[in-house]
């Protein structure tokens, strides 16, 4: 996946429109791009809106700090702001996930303090499963996009963050691991 930026000029304008764009190989071998994201329009009148709405952690100061975004092929105006001019024909997205649902979830989990119901009911395996990451993972996908353990195992878990958020890998969204952690909520 990567950006790509088209400039039209429409009316004596120039205007540049973004859009996130992935490359798919076709049955006799062609690769053909698919716009996956389609950003909108992105021009010089918006850098009031991206200075307010553009923060970064600055490490050494401990604060963050407001920043401009502009394209590395045209000048960036005078503004109350520090500017990042950005190539966006080198900026990428990587294993692009779900981040904030599955995060949501996980704080409704800790609110509603399931830990301390479920932990002494759900120990570790001999193995080493931690059968409560698996249970967190299941309400998860159940709260968010509900469907059947198999589609979890083969789709949604790939495409989500909750391996990053519980310190997990993909063996905790296994079909048999997510079946077997079923067994063990019938006792209770």
């Amino acid at each position: 996946m990567f950006l790509r930026a088209k400039t039209r000029k429409k009316d004596g304008n120039e205007h540049r429109y973004g859009s996130v764009v992935e490359n798919r190989r076709v049955a006799d071998g062609r690769v053909v791009q698919r716009p996956a994201v389609y950003l909108g329009e992105i021009n010089d009148a918006q850098r009031a809106a991206w200075c307010r709405s553009i923060a970064v952690f600055d490490e050494d100061a401990g604060a963050a700090t407001q920043l401009a975004l502009f394209p590395e092929d045209r000048q960036a105006p005078e503004l109350a702001c520090a500017v990042v001019q950005a190539k966006l024909s080198g900026l990428q997205l990587r294993r692009p996930r779900q981040w904030g649902a599955c995060w949501l979830a996980c704080g409704l989990w800790d609110l509603l303090q399931l830990d301390a119901f479920w932990q002494p009911r759900l120990p570790p395996s001999r193995k080493g499963t931690r059968w409560l990451n698996v249970l967190k993972t299941l309400v998860a996908y159940r709260l968010i996009d509900p469907g059947s353990e198999w589609r979890l195992h083969r789709h949604w878990f790939d495409h989500s963050a909750m391996g990053d958020l519980l310190g997990e890998d993909f063996a905790i969204a296994h079909s048999h691991t997510l079946d077997r952690c079923l067994d063990h909520l019938v006792a209770h």
